[in-house]
């Protein structure tokens, strides 16, 4: 490539929209970004109009002569863009809260991506994103789709099995690991090579290589009981040695709502009357962080941005940018079509494995080794899971989605799962266009 690059952000006045600002002026040198379209939905406008002046100051005070379009005008935004990134939540926050909220009602844990909550995001979400992508295949047709929107793996199985866009999809996690092994390991990020097996958000780390040296067995060993090794909004219990041991594997933070259903269950239940779910926390540190990006005198990124739980998201999603336009070939944890690199699931999944970045896309690696049943069993019940959000999402299809949660793990009983995919088509009536025959059957 050799103009200017356009980049759209779908979701322009999110939050988290200052960290991607800092990553887009850190690398300029190697990225000559010569528009950054923010856009957002008029519920959001104030929102983006915040986020656009903030942004605006960071690159004045840089001095960089990025040239920033705040719109509502989606195809605007994304006509001839080569990359666009999507990091939008339908229905806000207020729906975040619901989906937490309904599978307390029935015992089970309430958590935006995973399980219940997860289904119902999904939901509102798939025919968002695959409106975006019509747009993108008429208007920019060649452009790169880095989906950030969780949960990050369906969305990007549905972009993959109903679209003919090129997305990639993104999540913090496989970065943050890599992070925090090197922090545990007391050396810089760069020594250490990870070899991550599974989808969004149900991802093992089954290598650790560092200087050249596999000390997977050592990093096991490390990890157990040790804090720190999770996300912002995943509470931290520590994992016994005996148990990582056998598993052969570093879990990831959010395998603790499987690996520790009745803790996590009991924790939220506890925490739901004193300081509410994660939702409330997370309206309270962006109320203060909006009120901080209105004053005029700040120009560069809060660190109480870190409070908000998305720690090095503009790392990853620069390091996949500037990985493509520069070619560089390198390796880096995404979410693609498994096209057999994991050979228990489907081919036309989406996975979340190591691939070599470059001008083409991501390319899968294979795995050094098979996946041992201890991982295989939860990884293709859970894929099962999401292949059944998908359809459901697409079609609309009320028995895939009564069928997806009577399998998962976090609710396992098709009475529950009738009465909470009832719940939420109930409580999402206007984002659910998919569900209207449904939606009007139970009225």
């Amino acid at each position: 490539m050799s103009k200017g690059l356009k980049v759209a952000v779908i979701g322009g006045g999110s939050s988290y929209t200052p960290e991607l600002i800092e990553g887009f002026i850190k690398r300029y040198h190697e990225l000559p970004v010569e528009e950054l379209y923010l856009v957002d939905i008029e519920k959001g406008r104030e929102k983006l109009t915040i986020v656009g002046d903030l942004a605006k100051r960071m690159f004045d005070k840089a001095g960089i002569p990025i040239k920033l379009r705040i719109t509502l005008d989606r195809r605007e935004a994304i006509k001839g863009a080569d990359f666009v990134i999507t990091q939008i939540r339908v229905g806000l926050l207020e729906a975040r809260a619901r989906d937490e909220h309904i599978p307390l009602r029935y015992n089970c844990i309430g958590q935006e991506t995973t399980g219940t909550g997860g289904l119902a995001k999904a939901l509102r979400t798939i025919p968002v994103v695959l409106d975006i992508c019509k747009d993108i295949e008429e208007l920019a047709p060649d452009a790169t789709l880095l989906n950030f929107t969780n949960p990050a793996g369906i969305l990007t199985e549905a972009v993959l099995k109903h679209t003919n866009v090129k997305t990639i999809g993104l999540c913090n996690i496989p970065i943050g690991t890599k992070m925090q092994i090197a922090k545990l390991c007391k050396t810089d990020a760069s020594n250490v090579f990870i070899e991550m097996a599974g989808i969004n958000h149900l991802n093992w780390t089954t290598k650790v290589v560092v200087g050249g040296k596999d000390i997977t067995n050592e990093v096991l060993s490390k990890a157990s009981g040790e804090t720190g090794l999770t996300m912002k909004n995943v509470p931290d219990f520590g994992w016994e040695q005996s148990f990582l041991e056998a598993l052969g594997a570093l879990p990831c933070a959010y395998h603790r709502y499987f690996y520790m259903k009745e803790t996590m269950l009991e924790e939220q239940l506890e925490a739901v009357k004193t300081k509410g779910t994660r939702a409330t926390i997370v309206q309270k540190v962006e109320s203060e962080l909006f009120e901080l990006y209105k004053d005029q005198s700040l120009d560069s990124k809060p660190p109480q941005l870190q409070e908000r739980g998305g720690a090095y998201y503009s790392e990853a999603a620069l390091d996949l940018i500037s990985s493509i336009y520069n070619n560089r070939g390198d390796i880096q944890t995404v979410n693609v079509m498994n096209n057999g690199i994991i050979s228990c699931l489907p081919d036309d999944v989406s996975v979340e494995v190591n691939c070599v970045i470059d001008a083409q896309g991501a390319h899968p690696i294979q795995l050094t080794a098979p996946i041992p049943p201890q991982i295989r069993g939860l990884l293709q019940v859970v894929k099962a899971y999401e292949e059944l959000a998908v359809k459901a999402g697409v079609t609309g299809d009320y028995e895939a989605a009564i069928q997806a949660l009577t399998i998962h793990p976090l609710v396992g009983s098709v009475n529950l799962a009738k009465q909470i995919v009832d719940d939420i088509i109930e409580e999402n009536k206007s984002y659910l266009p998919q569900f209207e025959k449904k939606a009007h059957q139970t009225n």
